[in-house]
Parts: C-alpha cells; sequence; structure tokens
C-alpha cells in the first residue's frame, strides 16, 4: 500500500479515431499548439503495483511506481517518481534483476487545461489514445479531483471530440 504523502491524480483514458479533431480541440482550450515529448517506457516485474522507466530519449527519463485499480472510467492513481540521468544503464540493471514485462514507445503532446492535463498519444503499433490527468493538490480530495475531471471531460473529450471514443 502506497503512503498517502505519495503525490496522486485522477485521470481517464480513451481511444482517439480523430487525431486532428481532438488536437484542434485541446489547443484552442489550452490556448497552445502543446508540448511534443517522445517517450520509451519500459515496465518491469514486480510484485504489487506497477513499475516503469520512462525514457525521453535525450538522455534524461524517470522512475515511476505507481499504483492504479485496471477499472474503466475515471480513477485514482498514486505514485512515486525519481529522475534518472541514464536511463539505459537504469533498464538494463531493472532487466536482469526484474525482468521485463512490455515497452510502449510513443510520441505525447501535452497541453495544459488549468489543473488538467491533456495527453495526445500516438503509440508505436497501437493508435492514437487521449488522456485527462487532474494532477492532485495535497489539500484536495479525490472527489475533487474527480469533479475537475468530470469538467474537464465535459468539455474535451468523447461528448464533443468527433472520433473519440
Amino acid at each position: 500500500m502506497l503512503s498517502i504523502a505519495m503525490p496522486s491524480n485522477v485521470e481517464i483514458k480513451a481511444k482517439v479515431s480523430d487525431l486532428e479533431e481532438f488536437a484542434r480541440k485541446a489547443a484552442q482550450l489550452s490556448q497552445s499548439e502543446g508540448t511534443i515529448i517522445r517517450q520509451h517506457d519500459t515496465f518491469f516485474n514486480c510484485s504489487q503495483g506497477r513499475l516503469k522507466l520512462r525514457d525521453f530519449m535525450n538522455g534524461s527519463g524517470q522512475l515511476i511506481f505507481y499504483e492504479r485499480p485496471d477499472t474503466d472510467g475515471p480513477k485514482l492513481s498514486r505514485y512515486s517518481i525519481s529522475p534518472t540521468s541514464d536511463p539505459p544503464s537504469l533498464k538494463a540493471v531493472l532487466s536482469d534483476a526484474l525482468g521485463v514485462k512490455g515497452e510502449v514507445r510513443k510520441e505525447r503532446r501535452l497541453f495544459l487545461i488549468g489543473q488538467t492535463r491533456v495527453h495526445l498519444d500516438t503509440v508505436e503499433g497501437l493508435g492514437h489514445f487521449m488522456e485527462l490527468e487532474v494532477v492532485m493538490r495535497p489539500e484536495q480530495s479525490v472527489n475533487e479531483g474527480q469533479q475537475l475531471l468530470v469538467l474537464a471531460d465535459s468539455r474535451d473529450e468523447r461528448r464533443n471530440v468527433p472520433g473519440c471514443s
């Protein structure tokens, strides 16, 4: 079980079939063209939660441990992040120690709308996906995060963007 002091977010994910329309709507709401981030995520075997190494493909990365239920709809995720300046070396050590569960390569376009991070991902071999992520402040309850997510969802996700399911 994760510590209560760990950072958390409330998130929802969905497949996107109309990439251009979703990007246009997100750019309009965020008043920006978004930030492009290349990522290579390696997931490792672990006894609880999930452990991934995110390589930003620029000499930097993050080791991320998180717990999140495997359910549809909005969900709470608690996480712990440690930066690294040598993702390939860390990947080799963790691969030897724990074994690799899977890998995902993607290009992420990040938009910020208030407290909500809007991710538009093009995932190698899988297609286009969106994620709405409300990064919780320490004083906020899960209910507050879910309410913010519902507001963002109603403005920006499936109901208003053609091709998002």
